[in-house]
C-alpha cells in the first residue's frame, strides 16, 4: 500500500512538472532547426551568434505559427542525413529544391529564387547579358556560370575563370574584367558593400530554395507553409530582403511556387 501511494504521488508530481514546462513554454511545438553558417548573407557565425536571411526567416515562421526554434549547426553535407534520420525537424542553408532531395526530405513552398545575374560597375554601359560579348567576364572556376556563358554564345578566350570569386570581384573592381556572372545572391551580398557596382538584366537562370523539413513529421510542412505565407501577408518577408539585399527583391518569391519544376541536379 505504502508503495503504491509513494508511486501515485510521484505520478502527481511529474504530472505537475509537465505541466508547469509545458506552461512555462505556453505550449508552443519546439523544433530543432539545423543550419550551416557558412553561406552568408543567408546564413553566418560571428562570435558564437547565428544570424541571416535563413535565420530570420524560420523564427519569423515559428512566431507566426506559436512554434519556438532550437538552432543547431551543423556542415551542409550532414543535413540531408539527420533530416532522414529524423535528429532534426528542419533545415536551412539556402537548400534548393530538388528532384533528388525529394526522395528523402520534404520542402516547404519555394522562399527564394535563385539563379546567375551579372553585376557590372556603376558607370558601365553593359544593360543586360546580351551586351557582354566582346567584354571579359569574370567568374568562379568550373562552376555553372561559365558553362552558361560558353552556352549562350561567349567566346571562353574572354571568360576569366578564377578559384575563388573574391578574386573574381577583385578583377571587376581594378579593370581586370568588365562584369561578374556569378549566383545571384552572393552578388546581391557583393552590391550591398560596395555602391559602385551594380546588377543588370534578369536572372539568367532559375533554381528555388525552400526549408528542409523530415519526412518523419509531414505535419510540420503545412505548419511552415502557413507560416511562411503570413509572414509574406504581414511584410516581415519583405523586410528581410530591405535588411540583408538592400531592397533588392529579385530573388523574392510572390506567390506559391510550388517545387514542381525543381532542379534535377546541380
Amino acid at each position: 500500500m505504502k508503495k503504491s501511494i509513494t508511486t501515485l504521488m510521484a505520478g502527481l508530481l511529474f504530472s505537475a512538472c509537465a505541466f508547469t514546462a509545458s506552461a512555462a513554454s505556453g505550449g508552443k511545438l519546439t523544433i530543432l532547426v539545423g543550419a550551416d553558417t557558412t553561406f552568408p548573407p543567408f546564413e553566418t557565425e560571428v562570435n558564437g551568434k547565428v544570424s541571416g536571411f535563413d535565420i530570420d526567416m524560420i523564427q519569423a515562421i515559428a512566431k507566426a505559427e506559436n512554434m519556438q526554434v532550437t538552432l543547431k549547426t551543423m556542415p551542409f553535407n550532414g543535413l540531408i542525413p539527420s533530416l532522414q534520420a529524423g535528429s532534426i525537424d528542419a533545415a536551412v542553408a539556402g537548400i534548393t529544391i530538388k528532384k533528388s532531395r525529394m526522395q528523402n526530405v520534404d520542402f516547404s513552398d519555394a522562399y527564394y529564387k535563385s539563379g546567375l545575374s551579372v553585376l557590372v560597375k556603376a558607370d558601365s554601359k553593359i544593360k543586360s547579358f546580351a551586351d557582354l560579348k566582346g567584354h571579359v567576364v569574370a567568374t568562379k572556376k568550373a562552376t555553372s556560370s561559365v558553362d552558361y556563358m560558353t552556352e549562350h554564345g561567349i567566346d571562353s578566350r574572354y571568360i576569366k575563370q578564377f578559384q575563388d570569386i573574391d578574386v573574381a570581384y577583385q578583377a571587376l573592381m581594378t579593370g581586370g574584367a568588365d562584369a561578374v556572372v556569378f549566383d545571384n545572391p552572393v552578388n546581391v551580398n557583393f552590391k550591398t558593400s560596395h555602391k559602385n557596382v551594380k546588377i543588370v538584366g534578369d536572372l539568367l537562370t532559375g533554381e528555388y530554395y525552400g526549408i528542409a523539413i523530415t519526412k518523419k513529421k509531414p505535419e510540420l510542412v503545412d505548419k511552415i507553409n502557413a507560416g511562411l505565407a503570413k509572414i509574406k501577408k504581414s511584410g516581415e518577408y519583405h523586410q528581410l530582403f530591405v535588411k540583408y539585399f538592400g531592397g533588392d527583391t529579385r530573388g523574392a518569391v510572390k506567390g506559391v511556387e510550388k517545387p514542381d519544376s525543381v532542379a534535377v541536379s546541380g
